[in-house]
Parts: C-alpha cells; sequence; structure tokens
C-alpha cells in the first residue's frame, strides 16, 4: 500500500507539480488505465489481508486460535473493520475507473468467502476456530456489498461491520468462559452444556441465531441490505451469496447441537454466567436485536458519509443485472 500510495502520489506531483499526500488533493487525479490498476491493486491487497478477504484469509483462524479472548474480541470486533473501511475510503474513491473495472472480480472475491468460509467452518472440531472462519463468511457480504456500491449495499456493509462487531465478538467472549470452565474447545468432548449451564447456553443460542442471520436481529438486516443490493448488481453473485446462508444456518445450529444439547457424556459439571459476565454478553445481545428491529437510527447516522462517497465517485461501480 505505501508502494502505492508513494505512485499515486508521483503521478499526481508530475500532472500539477504539486507534491502532497492530502487526500482531498489526491481525489480525481487523472491516472493511465494501467498505472491506475496497479495502483488500486495495492491499496485492495493490503485492505484484503485486513479484511480478510479469500484468498488472503489463511492467518485468521491462527491468529484467533492463538489469541486470548481480548485479542480476540479486538480482533473480530474492530481490527477486521479497518479493511472494510480503508476499501470504502480509499481503494475505491481513489482509483475509481479501475474499481470499476475490478468489481466484477471484487464481488466474485465476496461470494466465494462466503461460501467457502460458512463451509470450512462447519468443517472444524475447534469451536474458537470455528468462529473464526465464521468471520471469513460474515466479511465476504462486506466485499460483496463494496463492489456493489449503490446504497443498499454500501447500508448493509455498515450494518455487517457493527452486527458482525456484536455477533462474532459475543461468541469469542462466550467461547472464552467456557473454555476457562472446562479447559478444552473440541467440541467432540462437549455436549449436554444447556443442563449444566442454562443461562451461559441460552447466550449462546442468541449468538448462533445472529450468526446465520436469523430476522430480528442485526445481521439479518445487514445481510438483506447487501444481497438485496448486489442484487442490482449481479443476480447470479448474489444467488451464489445466498446459498452460503444455508452454510450459515449448519454451522450455527452445529454449534446449538454439538455443544449445547445432547447428553452430558463428559460429566461436566461448573458454574454458570456470573452476573457481570451476564451483563457483557446481554449488553452484546440487546444491542443486536436493537439493530435487528430499528436499524434506521444506524443507517440515517451513515448516510451522509455514504452519499459523500457515491458523489466522491460519481457514479456507481457495477450496475447491470447480470
Amino acid at each position: 500500500m505505501i508502494v502505492s500510495i508513494l505512485g499515486l502520489v508521483f503521478v499526481h506531483q508530475a500532472q500539477t507539480g504539486v507534491l502532497s499526500f492530502d487526500y482531498r488533493e489526491l481525489l480525481g487525479t487523472e491516472l493511465p488505465a494501467q498505472a491506475g490498476t496497479w495502483l488500486m491493486l495495492g491499496f485492495f491487497a493490503a485492505f484484503a489481508v485486513k479484511l480478510p478477504a479469500v484468498p488472503f484469509h489463511n492467518w485468521l483462524p491462527d491468529a484467533h486460535t492463538e489469541a486470548p479472548t481480548a485479542g480476540s474480541v479486538i480482533l473480530a470486533g474492530l481490527m477486521l473493520k479497518t479493511g472494510a473501511y480503508g476499501l470504502m475510503r480509499f481503494a475505491v474513491p481513489l482509483f475509481p475507473d479501475a474499481s470499476r473495472a475490478f468489481a466484477p472480480v471484487g464481488m466474485l472475491l465476496g461470494a466465494v468467502g462466503i461460501v467457502y468460509g460458512a463451509i470450512l467452518a462447519f468443517s472444524q472440531t475447534d469451536l474458537k476456530r470455528l468462529v473464526a472462519y465464521t468471520s471469513v463468511s460474515h466479511l465476504g457480504f462486506v466485499l460483496l456489498g463494496v463492489y456493489a456500491w449503490n446504497e443498499l449495499a454500501l447500508q448493509g456493509v455498515v450494518m455487517q461491520m457493527v452486527a458482525h462487531g456484536l455477533s462474532t465478538g459475543g461468541l469469542f467472549v462466550l467461547v472464552g468462559l467456557l473454555y476457562k470452565r472446562i479447559h478444552t474447545r473440541d467440541l467432540g468432548r462437549m455436549g449436554g452444556l444447556w443442563s449444566v449451564a442454562p443461562r451461559m447456553a441460552a447466550v449462546g443460542l442468541v449468538l448462533a441465531m445472529a450468526s446465520l442471520g436469523l430476522p430480528g436481529l442485526g445481521n439479518f438486516v445487514a445481510e438483506f441490505l447487501v444481497l438485496a443490493g448486489a442484487f442490482f448488481a449481479s443476480v447470479p453473485l448474489t444467488v451464489v451469496a445466498t446459498i452460503g446462508l444455508v452454510f450459515a444456518t449448519l454451522y450455527s445450529l452445529r454449534i446449538v447441537q454439538r455443544a449445547l444439547h445432547g447428553p452430558n457424556q463428559a460429566g461436566w459439571s461448573f458454574k454458570d454466567l456470573t452476573a457481570r459476565e451476564l451483563a457483557i454478553l446481554g449488553s452484546m445481545l440487546v444491542v443486536l436485536v436493537w439493530l435487528g428491529l430499528f436499524p434506521q437510527a444506524v443507517i440515517d447516522l451513515a448516510e451522509p458519509a455514504i452519499d459523500n462517497l457515491q458523489d466522491e465517485l460519481k457514479g456507481t461501480l457495477y450496475v447491470e443485472i447480470r
């Protein structure tokens, strides 16, 4: 990305005689098609790794698995969103022509990430690694919406960033609390936890339902808006992304079935959520429900920024229904 920044600055200097790193001055810099593509790809690669987008996602499951609970929550709730912010704020507005040409590829990577991340999540036996792969799937909606680049899709991107931070962050908190009690994340050794810790199991159920996009919770609104916006850009890719929701149902219900229900064969016996832990997780659930029932507050808050981004681009990226 730093190489692309320098390249953009030098091209701007050659055109205007001014050496500047000011974002507003660099907007609208006329770039030769080939140079614009390479500079845009430098920005895209950096932010796609941070998002992460397939095939740049390999670091994420290992990072989550090795990180402490607080590290996983910060990573899922905040750090991954810098990739989405960078695409929306820099990669697309600074390189509009190159982004238009790249939009079908960007949407394809998003759709593939949704399905691929969900399939890998379903195949995991480590509960924390499973939740990590759900992030790859959920943030595929972000990439899909960014390169659909219409109002509905961008509203969905903003909602997805907020809702994913809460639902996946909550799941990582829950996994951390469970690991602290039973010292394992192996789904094969779990089961019957509902009878042991009903409050923990109830919270886990709601978070799993949020992850699969159940209506009434924030993730549903986010994914519905992204899919509605993507439909006007590419019908086939929207269909592929929608199939990913089926796999999301499978891995979410697998968490519920394998960890919470069934017989308590391992003989687990431990303390349920404390008042402090319930307050932390309960606050996340309240916000998720609020986002699912009253999303307009967040949409209205983000509307000026989305309008400004679209004005900077002066159009859409990929508008034909294909």
